[in-house]
């Protein structure tokens, strides 16, 4: 069993910051990835950022690169998601994720939501212009 609790969302003006935290406990893999995701009602959820332990590689999707970078802390099973700039646009409900996978995963893995069996119960972002 993996435990996921996110936290760090709340409420910011467009151009602000907010800092996501995501700590994991149970079981862990020998080489893994940690993802975060990002789901707006009415929408799918979809792909924001994610970090490979095994790979050590980072991984981002368009819209948020620049603005929002990944990092973790291995010791603590943590990972975080430094948000920057923000936009109304990145108003969603963040969840994080976690699931073994090979050191040379594919990037196309790694975007899909469905490739991950282990998620977090989310936190709130909204952005107000």
């Amino acid at each position: 069993q993996v435990q996921l609790v996110e936290s760090g969302g709340g409420l910011v003006q467009a151009g602000g910051s907010l800092r996501l935290s995501c700590a994991a406990s149970g079981r862990t893999f020998s080489s893994y990835v940690m993802g975060w995701f990002r789901q707006a009602p009415g929408k799918e959820r979809e792909f924001v950022a994610a970090i490979s332990w095994g790979g050590d590689t980072t991984y981002y999707a368009d819209s948020v690169k620049g603005r929002l970078t990944i990092s973790r802390d291995h010791a603590k099973n943590t990972v975080y998601l430094q948000m920057n700039s923000l936009k109304p646009e990145d108003t969603a409900d963040y969840y994080c994720a976690v699931d073994a996978f090979p050191r040379k995963v594919d990037t196309t893995v790694v975007r899909a939501a469905g490739s991950y069996h282990y998620w977090g119960q989310g936190t709130q972002v909204t952005v107000s212009s």
